[in-house]
């Protein structure tokens, strides 16, 4: 019950990319995930968790089996302690605990992902990151078919990793996050400012996936490159290089490809200006690994997932 058929998933993306999938299955609680899952290996069905779509470049092909969408807005707040479902969205979860005078997780205010997105890819902004208030994750493991509650260690959690990354079959259920008491008022200023700085560095009237690369942790230290790029003595002295500077320095700031283009504003950004498909942004990603690789002698990683 509840499955459908046929489905596009230009519509459950942030990117409005992608192909039809054969079926879609929201699933509501804990409960109705280890179905989806259970079924879907049940009939040998290949199954994709999703969360908002806000960080996956669908492919334009067809997807012949079931996307779990993760939909579980489970919400307790106890004292300084929340106990949150996988699905909830990270501005509303921001929004309670502020109403609630925690404090901590004001930086993921206007992420348009959800709370298991964001501890999958370990989201984070101005120098914050989810694992800071994580104390653990219930995952089910559709491997053992077995639910498990994982430490912050165990997590595994890195710049933009996770154990959720490298082991597939691990299904983020629910997590346990302790915040710091705070002061609802100064959360709220904090939270504007935020958005605020959100609204000025970043495009927000196409569709995207937000960032496309991870900023580069490193140094660059080819004496040529540093007297042609002077900018490059900061970011190495922090041994962190944005991703959008190297980009915008390869002059790819407006470059489109089909109905795609990369921002001129951040260039880290890949817009969907005009009905793009998932291989016009695929050709953008090619251009400039190949670019910041020739000019910086630097190999970009991919922030978003790209399903195939």
């Amino acid at each position: 019950m509840g499955v459908k058929r046929n489905v596009s998933l230009k519509d459950h993306s942030t990117f409005r990319i992608g192909g039809a999938a054969s079926y879609l299955f929201e699933a509501d609680s804990a409960k109705n995930i280890l179905k989806a899952v259970k079924t879907a290996k049940d009939f040998h069905l290949p199954f994709f968790i999703l969360g908002s779509g806000s960080n996956v470049l669908f492919s334009d092909k067809r997807f012949n089996g079931l996307i779990v969408k993760i939909n579980d807005q489970g919400l307790e707040i106890k004292k300084n302690r929340i106990i949150a479902g996988a699905g909830i969205n990270l501005s509303r979860l921001v929004s309670e605990s502020v109403k609630n005078n925690l404090s901590g997780l004001e930086w993921a205010i206007g992420i348009p992902g959800t709370l298991g997105g964001a501890i999958y890819g370990n989201a984070g902004a101005f120098s914050k990151s989810i694992q800071d208030s994580i104390k653990s994750v219930k995952v089910f493991d559709s491997k053992a078919l077995k639910i498990k509650k994982l430490s912050l260690k165990e997590c595994r959690f890195g710049y933009k990793e996770s154990i959720f990354k490298k082991n597939k079959n691990l299904v983020i259920l629910s997590c346990e996050i302790i915040l710091k008491k705070g002061n609802s008022r100064k959360s709220k200023e904090e939270m504007q400012k935020i958005i605020s700085q959100r609204k000025k560095s970043q495009p927000l009237n196409f569709p995207s996936a937000g960032c496309i690369f991870k900023n580069y942790f490193g140094q660059i230290k080819n004496k040529k490159i540093i007297i042609k790029y002077p900018e490059l003595k900061i970011f190495n002295q922090k041994k962190i290089i944005p991703a959008g500077f190297l980009i915008e320095k390869c002059k790819l700031k407006g470059k489109t490809v089909g109905g795609a283009k990369i921002s001129e504003l951040h260039a880290n950004f890949i817009l969907n200006i005009n009905k793009a498909k998932a291989r016009d942004v695929l050709q953008l990603i090619d251009l400039i690994e190949k670019n910041v690789k020739k000019e910086f002698k630097v190999k970009l990683e991919k922030e978003i997932q790209i399903f195939n």
